[in-house]
Formats: C-alpha cells, sequence, structure tokens
C-alpha cells in the first residue's frame, strides 16, 4: 500500500474551513492507565471535527498522563475510505487504513500533564467516524465515543500551504503595550474611562456593556450585542492614542461570538486610520471568512472569489479564540493570525497573490491607525452577540 507523506507546517492552528453557514465540533476522548512504555500511565486525546460532504477537518489534542516523554507518535485506524491528505504541527502519513502522527521538532517534549495540538485535513466517502483506537508511544488512550456532525458546504479549494510567519516570536503577556487591558478597572456595566462608547456613523439599538459573567480571564469582559442593518453601530474605543505605536503594530485580543460570520460584510475591529484620512481599517467578515476591509476603497483581504475566501478561515462560534494582527506601518503589509496560525489569505506582503492581494494592493500608502474600535457594524444581515477580553496593542509581538 501507497505511502502518502504530509507537509509539516511550522505552527498554523487549525480551524472550521467552511465558507458559510455554522460548522460543528465532534469532541472525544478516551483515558487507559497502562504500565507500559515511556507514557505509561495513559494518554488522552481530544478530537475535534468540522466535516461537509466528502471532507473534513480535525483538530487532535494528544496529552500525555504518564512520565515525561521526548518525541512522541500517535496512532490510530480510519475506517474504510477514508484519508488523510494534509497536516499541520505534526508530520502525518498514511499507509492502507493505518494513520501515524510523529511530533514537529519544537513540541516533541511532553511532561506528565502536557499537550501538543495538531490538524489534520482529509477525504471520506461513505461515513467519517472519529478515530475508536489512539495510542501514544504504543500505549492506547482508550474509547472514544462518536457523533456525527452535521454536514456543512466544503471549502471551495484545498487549504493552501503556509510559510512560518516572518516577525519575531511574540512575548508572553503585554508589558508596557500602549493598550494591555482586561477590563478588571471597569467599575459598572457601562464602559467608562479608558473604553467609551461610539458608533462612528450612526448608532441603532446595538449595545456595549460590561459583562461579570463571561470573561476569558479574571473576572470582567466587554459585551458587544450588534444589531443587523447599517445603522447599528456599536463599538467600544479605546482612549489610547496609537499614533506613535510601531513602526509594526501588533494587536492581539481574545473574542468569543455566538453567530457564524454571515455572507454578507460585517465588521468587528476598527481601526480609526489617519492615512485615510480616519476612515477606517476593519477587520471583520464576508462570505462566512474574516477579512480585511479598507473603508476608502472598499477593498478586501483576500479577494471575495471563491478561490480567495478558500484562504480565510471562519471565526469559530461558543469559544474563546486568539486573535492577532501585525500592521507594518511603513509599507502596505499586514498579517494575521487565528490562535498561531497565520492564516494565507490575510496576509499581505507587498507582492501580489492571485485572488488575495491585488486589490488590496491598489493602495500603496502605509496604514496608519490612530485609534482601536470594538464592537459590530454590519452592512446588511446579521446580528451577532461578542466579547472582548484581554486586548493589547504594542510595537512588539504579543502572544495569546
Amino acid at each position: 500500500m501507497r505511502t502518502f507523506p504530509l507537509r509539516l507546517l511550522r505552527r498554523p492552528l487549525a480551524a472550521a474551513l467552511a465558507a458559510a453557514g455554522a460548522a460543528a465540533a465532534l469532541l472525544v476522548s478516551g483515558f487507559i492507565a497502562t504500565p507500559t512504555s515511556a507514557a505509561e500511565a495513559g494518554c488522552r486525546v481530544d478530537y475535534t471535527v468540522n466535516q461537509w460532504a466528502g471532507g473534513y477537518t480535525a483538530q487532535v489534542k494528544v496529552t500525555n498522563l504518564g512520565p515525561a516523554v521526548n518525541g512522541w507518535r500517535l496512532t490510530w485506524t480510519q475506517a474504510d475510505g477514508q484519508r488523510v491528505t494534509s497536516a499541520w504541527n505534526a508530520t502525518v502519513t498514511q499507509t492502507g487504513a493505518s494513520v501515524v502522527a510523529v511530533n514537529a521538532d519544537w513540541n516533541g517534549s511532553l511532561a506528565t500533564g502536557g499537550s501538543a495540538e495538531f490538524g489534520v485535513q482529509g477525504t471520506w466517502n461513505s461515513a467519517n467516524p472519529a478515530p475508536t483506537d489512539f495510542a501514544l508511544n504504543g500505549v492506547v488512550c482508550g474509547k472514544t465515543g462518536t457523533t456525527p456532525p452535521p454536514t456543512t458546504p466544503p471549502p471551495t479549494t484545498p487549504p493552501p500551504t503556509t510559510t512560518p510567519p516572518t516577525t519575531p516570536p511574540p512575548s508572553t503577556g503585554c508589558g508596557t503595550a500602549v493598550v494591555c487591558s482586561g477590563f478588571e478597572d471597569q467599575t459598572g456595566t457601562t464602559p467608562s474611562g479608558a473604553w467609551q462608547f461610539t458608533a462612528p456613523d450612526c448608532q441603532g439599538t446595538g449595545t456595549a456593556t460590561v459583562d461579570t459573567s463571561v470573561a476569558h480571564s479574571g473576572g470582567r469582559s466587554l459585551r458587544i450585542d450588534g444589531r443587523a442593518g447599517y445603522c447599528n453601530h456599536a463599538f467600544v474605543a479605546s482612549t489610547a492614542n496609537l499614533s506613535s505605536v510601531g513602526p509594526v503594530m501588533y494587536v492581539r485580543m481574545w473574542v468569543r461570538h455566538t453567530t457564524a460570520l454571515p455572507a454578507a460584510h460585517v465588521t468587528f475591529v476598527s481601526l480609526s486610520d489617519s492615512s485615510q484620512g480616519g476612515r477606517a481599517l476593519r477587520v471583520g467578515g464576508q462570505n462566512g471568512a474574516l477579512q480585511w476591509n479598507r473603508e476608502t476603497d472598499d477593498a478586501t483581504l483576500p479577494a471575495q472569489s471563491p478561490a480567495g475566501v478558500a484562504q480565510s478561515r471562519p471565526l469559530p462560534t461558543g469559544s474563546w479564540q486568539c486573535l492577532r494582527f501585525a500592521i507594518d506601518t511603513t509599507a502596505p503589509k499586514l498579517d494575521t493570525w487565528l490562535g498561531d496560525e497565520q492564516i494565507p489569505g490575510l496576509h499581505a506582503d507587498g507582492v501580489p497573490t492571485q485572488d488575495v492581494d491585488q486589490q488590496w494592493l491598489a493602495r500603496t500608502t502605509p496604514p496608519r491607525p490612530t485609534a482601536l474600535r470594538l464592537g459590530w457594524e454590519s452592512y446588511g444581515t446579521g446580528d451577532d452577540t461578542l466579547w472582548f477580553d484581554d486586548v493589547a496593542v504594542g510595537s512588539a509581538p504579543i502572544a495569546c
């Protein structure tokens, strides 16, 4: 039987690939204590899958519950008709029905209780059950439950190969960043002090509150109840002046939302841009996937062709997601990460890329963001409830 080698991608994090509609997750896990091998006390595997007709992606998290290991090998068996076609954060090969995932050079050490995550994409024919026989370094990780996920439309093209980020590695925390806020300084339900409600163009029924029931860390977050329709802008703006942040501006935030990004254009991050006369450099969604939008000429990144949208990612619902940007203020360049995955469709390096940035690069003036706004702006359909937490803006990379 032929072996299919899959290319190792260094740092991205798997994400849902559906171009429209909410992707559903399947979580399976198991545990067994067996006194053999380097992982002799057992292991656990969390397997989260997003599925469409004939294809799927899966995020795999393996946790070592035994003694520390230096180098891991996770094996499992596919059902008839299932085949892994690509992978990231691990080297994965399939021979017949047998699949072997081997650590990358940077995630091979697992302390007791330590975990590593990687992702796979694949195809299936008649069914797509979750594997039930994971083994870490030869030790069975236990039984896995299976619940078939709902079917969602496939991406129009396979995910492209990405390259490791060229920016320096991010530091932990946000230290002396110009903005470094978990909203713990907010004392009431109405944003105040360093965060002020604003409706840049027109105000409707959208609202912004300080929430003490949902938070990524600490006890508070910023909640936006966004409403559909152009005149329902609802944002909370940082009072910090970002004019001196650079030459590359790094933005990190944790965001959680309830409704999948719609086909229509929406915005949830807005940066006032002096290079556009104060108009906005916007982050939001269109055609179900994350996108950048420039208010001056309505240019998007990526292009909204099927091939362009397929190179972006949806923003998963119902969980906290780390979203990071790097905006070059000396050239029309930027990068975007969802967790540790550099999103290829949200990457502009100054060199035109088909279905990604030709429209974006039509304007050569570098952006110069001066203020940060978090909220919701819909240009048609699209209600959503969002939370923001642990927001940082600075001149050095900031980790999740």
